[in-house]
């Protein structure tokens, strides 16, 4: 149910916010609006507001919307469709005159263009609100370096705090990830340079060639490296019902003293043993109530950054105290909040350009690709967490529903766009077999889209 109005609530506000720009620009520009649109189908609330009688609807099927604005080629249109004409409404020539079509082409610009640009808005509101506040993260101190891999190759050390990437400061592992990730799909060499335990600076070069073709594998996983976590005691503070460690009477409480028969001073000794034996029994030795009790702990299987890994659903006690030692927030003016929001916008903007180029020419995976349901899921997730990361999330997909609304696709936005940039470099507008023949593309590209994001979805789920 959560998921479920996550989801709702997510594509409802960036819809509504999308399809208000396009509104709320043909209003300023004298344009007659019938119609404002959200959901598809059929109506289940109607009303009507404002000097030209708009009609406001919420339709059934909350995947989009419409702005529906006066045009002569629609009305054209609906007279050789062989409806009732009776049925058909008329209009004054002064109604005409305020009609899409009769207006200039820097105006149809302004409008086509204001929808994605609500989104962009509307993704820099929500950064700017959630800056303000402070930016909370992890130090970037690198854990474990896994051998053979590019980390170990470029000699980074356990312990290591990652001070800069390419000159450029970091504070917290996310502030970390972004640079490798956008370097990664760059196929670039970065400079990383490292403060070590012993506070001696050191300067590695990463060659992320190659890496990143697979959104769904982790950019530091891929590099070798792991987030630091504190060494803490193998005692389970939580046991997850239904999970192999419940099946097996796991109890919180209880303290891990061996495993297989190897003493476990430390929960990640007990995490690498489950890990590297998904799918086998291990007899786990636990103190409780002042005995020794021997368990067979099955761990399951699950695929994670494309490997199969043990998990048997237990959550060791954490020492807030050692957490709150690696925890970081950053703190900005009403100012810098505003530019890093603005930046952040940009940025993830330019990356998202970039890896839709890359899925076109085969550098990256058409499994970045997803739908519907994979969007309920993180609505769902981040919804859960929380007011901050669901409207985190909120922006991240406005600014993908903006991006991806200006591409030169007929019947999206940027197919709009293509038509007027002809029509001022020609001195004409394009010709009404023109468009219909784009349409026709643009719902081939787009069906085409959804069918691939949809198989994806579906397959995230087979997959696990």
């Amino acid at each position: 149910m959560l998921t479920l109005i996550a989801f709702i609530i997510t594509i409802g506000v960036i819809v509504t916010i999308h399809e208000y720009g396009h509104f709320q620009v043909a209003r300023w520009c004298g344009i007659k609006v019938l119609r404002f649109s959200i959901g598809f189908g059929k109506p289940i609330f109607k009303k009507t507001f404002g000097r030209d009688n708009t009609e406001f609807v919420i339709a059934a099927i909350p995947l989009g919307g419409y702005v529906k604005m006066l045009d002569e080629y629609e009305l054209k249109a609906e007279r050789e469709s062989g409806a009732d004409q009776s049925a058909l409404p008329t209009y004054s020539e002064a109604d005409l005159a305020r009609a899409f079509n009769r207006q200039s082409v820097y105006k149809r610009i302004a409008v086509v263009v204001a929808g994605p640009l609500a989104n962009l808005l509307l993704a820099i509101l929500i950064y700017w609100l959630l800056i303000l506040q402070g930016v909370p993260g992890i130090k970037p101190i690198i854990g474990e370096v896994r051998e053979g891999s590019i980390a170990a190759e470029a000699r980074i050390e356990h312990g290591s705090t990652i001070r800069a990437i390419d000159g450029e400061p970091i504070a917290s592992w996310s502030d970390a990830s972004w640079a490798l990730l956008n370097a990664a799909v760059d196929n670039q060499t970065v400079r990383l340079s490292t403060l070590n335990t012993e506070q001696s600076r050191h300067s590695h070069q990463l060659n992320l060639a190659g890496l990143a073709q697979n959104a769904e594998v982790d950019i530091l996983d891929q590099i070798g490296i792991t987030i630091f976590r504190p060494d803490i005691p193998p005692v389970i503070e939580k046991v997850l019902s239904g999970g192999a460690a419940d099946k097996a009477t796991l109890m919180a409480g209880d303290k891990v003293l061996a495993v297989n028969g190897v003493v476990t001073s430390t929960w990640k000794q007990v995490v690498k043993f489950v890990q590297k034996n998904a799918g086998k029994p291990l007899v786990f030795q636990v103190a409780r109530g002042g005995g020794i009790k021997e368990l067979t702990i099955t761990p399951a299987a699950v695929k994670e950054n494309n490997r199969l890994i043990g998990k048997i659903g237990a959550v060791a006690r954490m020492d807030q105290s050692k957490l709150d030692v690696l925890q970081v927030k950053q703190h900005y003016s009403i100012a810098e909040s505003l530019v890093l929001a603005v930046d952040k916008t940009w940025t993830t903007s330019v990356f998202s350009l970039k890896m839709m180029w890359y899925m076109v020419t085969g550098q990256t995976s058409w499994k970045s690709i997803s739908g519907p349901v994979t969007i309920a899921s993180y609505a769902g997730e981040t919804a859960g967490m929380g007011l901050k990361p669901f409207l985190s999330f909120i922006a991240l997909v406005s600014i993908s529903i903006g991006i991806l609304n200006l591409l030169p696709i007929p019947v999206l936005d940027g197919g709009h766009l293509m038509y007027y940039m002809a029509e001022i470099i020609k001195g004409s507008a394009v010709t009404e077999q023109t468009m219909l023949l784009g349409q026709k593309v643009g719902f081939g590209l787009l069906g085409l889209l959804m069918t691939l994001a949809i198989f994806n979805d579906i397959n995230r789920i087979v997959a696990g």
